[in-house]
């Protein structure tokens, strides 16, 4: 039995996408099939402009040099590895209409759809998640 995992993303700050991010690289890493729902304030994680400047909480900044001492890549790459790694990008339809946002407000590569097509993914995922 393959693993599914299923994710939403609901939330748009650094923290949330290293969530996100290190959660389906690491399951796709396993051979799982990972699909991810933005929604959202989670739709900055995959914007053109606010994935490449998501903000740190209020007193965290200190971490961005963590961040950087560790070598951990930045969101740009992250997504980018995902992507590779066949992790589904899904940016969710209804909010991009709330929002008044395209396709081509976002990274290439992401599949816009519903929540219906998000669940037809995550109907029979062994892992689901939400940040």
């Amino acid at each position: 039995m393959s693993t599914k995992v299923a994710i939403i993303a609901s939330n748009g700050g650094m923290f949330d996408a290293y969530k996100v991010f290190n959660i389906a690289t690491a399951s796709a890493a396993t051979d799982a099939e990972v699909a991810i729902f933005f929604t959202f304030e989670g739709l900055n994680l995959i914007h053109k402009e606010m994935h490449r400047q998501l903000p740190l909480p209020a007193g965290a900044e200190h971490f961005a040099e963590g961040f950087k001492q560790a070598n951990v890549p930045a969101i740009p790459e992250l997504l980018a590895m995902a992507m590779e790694m066949g992790v589904k990008i899904i940016a969710c339809q209804m909010t991009m209409d709330v929002m008044n946002l395209k396709k081509e407000d976002f990274v290439d590569g992401i599949e816009v759809g519903g929540a219906v097509t998000f669940l037809d993914f995550a109907k029979d995922a062994n892992v689901s998640l939400t940040f």
